[in-house]
């Protein structure tokens, strides 16, 4: 059986293409710059070798055809006919309220999702102009709907209320949703399987960290807390977001700058984080080698990211009364050692006792970096939220 998996951003697709017999990848890649000049789809075939292939993508239906085709061409495709794609499974951001697992897409759950909008503008709108795309070019396609925030909507009320009037809550749905759901259960999930342990009775912190950057505490198989809030501007500290934010600070700020509510919210979501702090950059690894040459500024921030980080780490070990695996994914997880350590570094009176030279020699694969006598397994866990995403198209289909 195999599944196409699709990742609908603004003026990009992601696309992994998965024989789920043995969770073979045939085929991933790239639609990148769509609308722009300059468009084109990047291919990584099963073999590893890359192939460009530049054109004019207008927009998401035409990307969606160029996949489609590329899938099915005979120089470059791993399939005859698009009969071969049994279901096509699609990352969709925020599912609100309305979904708290995958669903099987119907005109129901497509006018839930357009509710949603409104809670993730940016988002939402490419992520249904991917299915709605696949409905035109293979109108009889099972589709599935899989959503960043339907892992955390287990979190308890006490955890996901903001103490704003209870009305406004009702009214607009203004509450703590989360994000990166998907990377949190596929990590969490796959560390109670490298340790043969019962995933519904460990208590798990997992600290997704890239450009986008969120922690959440996982307790008895379910999400209890997290680190993002209504937006995923809340929380650590990230690229280009600033992260947790004193309201009265926003408002200062607007008032100063003589500032509207779409220029704040590109100050705070763009050009804030690292990138604000530093002035140099949004991306960790031109920080870390500006702190490394001297860059006091760099230093600075690298201390605050590791700070912020560790502050959830303590927060929800209070929450849950313990720990039993901590998890780095995401690409500064993965690969970022130093990052690693500056976060666990002062926690060893909680039981996060990390074994510095596993640490160093690990980048981008699966290790436990603790140290034996550490009360707390500490890992590294590579994220594959398209993997996620097609288990959970599988398991769908099979039921219908």
């Amino acid at each position: 059986m195999k599944i196409l998996v699709l990742n609908c951003g603004s003026s990009s697709i992601k696309f992994q293409f998965f024989e789920m017999t043995n969770q073979t990848v045939l085929a991933k890649g790239l639609v990148d710059k769509i609308g722009l000049n300059g468009s084109q789809l990047i291919l990584t075939k099963q073999d590893g070798q890359v192939v460009v292939f530049q054109g004019e993508i207008v927009d998401h239906k035409i990307g969606i055809e160029y996949v489609l085709g590329v899938l099915t061409s005979e120089k470059h495709g791993c399939i005859k006919n698009l009969s071969e794609i049994s279901a096509v499974g699609h990352r969709v951001v925020h599912g609100g309220e309305a979904f708290s697992s995958s669903v099987l897409i119907d005109d129901e759950v497509i006018a839930e999702m357009e509710k949603c909008i409104e809670l993730a503008p940016l988002h939402n709108p490419p992520n249904l102009k991917g299915i709605e795309a696949i409905s035109d070019l293979i109108p009889d396609m099972d589709q599935v709907g899989v959503f960043d925030t339907a892992f955390h909507q287990t979190m308890p009320e006490y955890s996901y209320m903001y103490a704003i009037p209870y009305s406004l809550y009702k009214k607009y749905g203004v509450r703590r949703y989360g994000f990166h759901g998907t990377s949190h259960r596929y990590v969490s999930e796959r560390a109670c399987e490298i340790e043969g342990s019962e995933f519904c009775n460990k208590k798990i912190i997992s600290c997704h960290l890239g450009n986008g950057a969120s922690v959440a505490a996982i307790q008895n198989g379910q999400s209890m807390d997290t680190s993002m809030g209504l937006t995923p501007l809340e929380g650590l500290i990230m690229g280009t977001r600033a992260g947790d934010l004193d309201i009265g600070a926003a408002l200062f700020l607007m008032e100063k700058e003589n500032i509207g509510v779409e220029s704040a919210s590109d100050l705070f979501n763009k050009h804030s984080g690292m990138l604000g702090i530093t002035s140099i950059s949004s991306d960790l690894r031109e920080i870390h080698k500006a702190a490394h040459e001297g860059n006091e500024m760099a230093q600075l921030a690298m201390k605050m990211f590791d700070y912020r980080v560790k502050k959830y780490i303590g927060a929800y070990t209070a929450a849950m009364n313990g720990c039993d695996y901590l998890i780095f994914t995401g690409g500064i997880g993965e690969n970022a050692a130093i990052t690693r350590e500056g976060i666990c570094k002062e926690l060893s009176w909680l039981g996060f006792d990390i074994d510095k030279e596993t640490n160093n020699k690990t980048h981008g694969k699966e290790a436990v970096i603790s140290t034996p006598d550490s009360k707390v397994k500490i890992m590294v866990i590579p994220t594959n939220e398209e993997l996620m995403i097609a288990l959970d198209t599988l398991k769908i289909i099979e039921k219908k």
